[in-house]
């Protein structure tokens, strides 16, 4: 579904210029929950923003579906992939309710029959039409990042990129969200690429994973793998020892992988 060639992103120009993503390449099978990991500043979202077609400045190869994709995407592109963020207040208008949110990708893609599709997206992420005349900051952080969720899926995409989208909620709060888009997985067939700096959110919700550091790909792995801790590549085990809780020992030995 998606297959990516020696993607590199840089900003910046002359001695200014900083690589974001380092030639990776890697790829997501149909209907598959593929996790990008490693510690912030790592070009995981980077690598995100360039498959979705917010950030142009990229070369290489990014095949979605099957068609190569080119640095700006035609309309048609974003009813086959939508995002969601990781801050579900920024990413949602702070001055229009959640039907307007939700009608306005509608109206721009020209779909007919928006209120029965507002309506089944609510019920779809668990709100309901209770929730649909209501403005974000009615909202608690989990109800705003399911608008966040209902949002990308009211145009029925085959694939979901997800940046983050559980970082700012309370662990409970990630509980319910992380259910929820193992649900719609199902439910949709979907697609999904997950980035995250954490470990278990991705072994909850990913079937395999690349690790990454300083904009290259370490690693790949399968969840189960990843669980029993099999990793070959120091930079992976050093990231595994960080996830399960801080050890002053273990901290004190942590090396800089360049």
């Amino acid at each position: 579904m998606i297959d990516i060639q020696d993607l590199h992103v840089r900003f910046g120009q002359g001695a200014d210029t900083v690589t974001a993503v380092d030639g990776i390449t890697l790829s997501v099978r149909e209907g598959e929950s593929f996790g990008l990991v490693g510690e912030s500043g790592s070009g995981k979202s980077t690598v995100l923003r360039a498959v979705s077609g917010l950030n142009d400045e990229w070369t290489g190869r990014i095949a979605v579906a099957g068609t190569d994709q080119g640095r700006r995407r035609p309309k048609g592109f974003y009813k086959l992939c939508q995002m969601v963020f990781q801050d579900p207040y920024g990413s949602l208008h702070p001055r229009h309710t959640v039907d307007r949110i939700l009608a306005e990708p509608i109206a721009i893609h020209g779909l007919g029959d928006a209120d029965a599709r507002v309506d089944r997206v609510l019920r779809d992420v668990g709100l309901g039409p209770a929730f649909r005349f209501r403005y974000p900051h009615q909202l608690s952080g989990g109800q705003r990042q399911r608008v966040a969720i209902a949002r990308a899926l009211v145009l029925e995409p085959r694939i979901l990129l997800l940046d983050e989208p559980t970082s700012a909620l309370d662990v409970s709060v990630q509980a319910e969200i992380l259910n929820l888009l193992r649900r719609l997985r199902a439910e949709h067939g979907l697609t999904m690429v997950l980035v995250s700096h954490n470990l278990a959110v991705v072994a909850n919700l990913c079937d395999r994973l690349a690790v990454m550091n300083r904009g290259r790909v370490v690693e790949e792995m399968d969840v189960e793998g990843l669980r029993r801790g099999a990793a070959r590549e120091p930079y992976t085990l050093q990231l595994l020892r960080a996830s399960q809780g801080y050890d002053r020992a273990a901290a004190e030995g942590f090396r800089d992988y360049a």
